[in-house]
C-alpha cells in the first residue's frame, strides 16, 4: 500500500460496481445519494446552531448534543472521502452507524434545551469538548474503514468469504489508505483535546489528571491509536494486523462514549444525559 499516493481510487467492478447493465442509472443514483447526504448534513448543522440559540450557550453540554455533533462530523468526513477517494458505495457502511447514533440520540438521549451544570460553565467547554467530539466523529471513518478492510481482505483471499458484504465495499487497499490517512489527521487533534482537558481539570479540580474513568479510557484509546500509527511507521505493519489495532481503537471509543458516560460515575458524570 502506498500511503503517500494522492491519486483517488474509485470503486470499480471489484468493489461491487456493475461491470455491465445500467452504469448510467447507478451513477445517477450514487450522485443523488451524495446530494441527499449533503442536504442532511446541512440540516444537521442548522439544528446544532439552532440548539445553541435555544440554550444561549455552546451546544455541547450533554450526551444529546455531543452525539449530534459527532454524527455531523462523521458525515462530513465521509463526504470528504468521497471527493478524495471516489468511494460512494462505502457510504452505506459509514452512514449506518451514523443513523443508529442519530436514532438513539433522538429517542433515548434527547434532553430539552437548558443551561449546563455549573462545572461546564467555562470557556474550556468550547475548546476541550469541541475538539474531543470532533476527533471522535473523525475516528468513526477509519474505524469503519478498518472493519471493512478485514472483510474485504478476507474476500480477496477467498471470494467465497463474506461475498455479499464485500461486494458493497471498495478495494482493501483503498480502505487501508482511508483508515491510515484519517487516523493521521485525527490523532493529533485527539491529543490536543486531551491536553486541553487536563488544563481544564487543573483549574476546576486542582489536578491535571485524576484517573477518572473517562480520562483513563481516553488514555487507553490514545495509546491504541498511537500504537496503530507507530506500528505502521516503524514495524511496517500493514494489512490485517494494522486494521485490527485500528478497529480496537474504534471499539474503545464507542465504549467510552456509551458505557463510561452512562454507567460509571466519576468527575465527568455531569456530561451524561442531563
Amino acid at each position: 500500500t502506498d500511503d503517500d499516493s494522492d491519486q483517488p481510487t474509485a470503486d470499480g467492478p471489484a468493489a461491487g460496481e456493475p461491470a455491465s447493465g445500467e452504469p448510467g442509472r447507478f451513477e445517477r443514483i450514487g450522485r443523488m445519494a451524495v446530494a441527499l447526504t449533503v442536504l442532511g448534513a446541512l440540516i444537521q448543522f442548522a439544528s446544532i446552531v439552532l440548539r445553541g440559540f435555544a440554550t444561549h450557550r455552546w451546544p455541547l453540554g450533554n450526551m444529546y448534543e455531543y452525539i449530534s455533533f459527532i454524527t455531523f462530523v462523521a458525515v462530513g468526513c465521509w463526504l470528504i472521502a468521497v471527493g478524495r477517494f471516489g468511494v460512494r458505495r462505502f457510504g452505506a457502511w459509514v452512514l449506518l452507524p451514523v443513523l443508529i447514533l442519530m436514532s438513539l440520540d433522538a429517542s433515548v438521549f434527547y434532553t430539552v434545551a437548558a443551561p449546563v451544570s455549573p462545572p461546564l460553565q467555562s470557556y474550556w467547554l468550547v475548546i476541550h469538548v469541541t475538539i474531543i467530539s470532533a476527533s471522535s466523529g473523525i475516528l468513526l471513518l477509519p474505524g469503519v474503514a478498518s472493519l471493512g478492510y478485514l472483510l474485504r481482505s478476507a474476500n480477496e483471499r477467498d471470494p467465497r468469504r463474506f461475498a455479499v458484504l464485500a461486494s458493497r465495499l471498495p478495494a482493501a487497499e483503498t480502505l487501508d489508505r482511508i483508515a491510515y490517512r484519517t487516523t493521521i489527521f485525527a490523532l493529533p487533534l485527539f491529543t490536543f483535546g486531551i491536553m486541553c482537558g487536563a488544563i481544564w481539570a487543573e483549574s476546576a479540580w486542582g489536578s491535571f489528571w485524576s484517573w477518572d474513568p473517562k480520562e483513563t479510557v481516553a488514555l487507553v484509546d490514545w495509546v491504541v491509536y498511537a500504537a496503530y500509527l507507530h506500528s505502521r511507521a516503524t514495524a511496517g505493519w500493514r494489512g490485517n494486523r494494522a486494521a485490527v489495532i485500528n478497529t480496537l481503537g474504534f471499539a474503545v471509543n464507542v465504549f467510552n462514549l456509551f458505557f463510561i458516560n452512562l454507567v460509571t460515575t466519576g468527575l465527568h458524570s455531569y456530561a451524561g444525559l442531563g
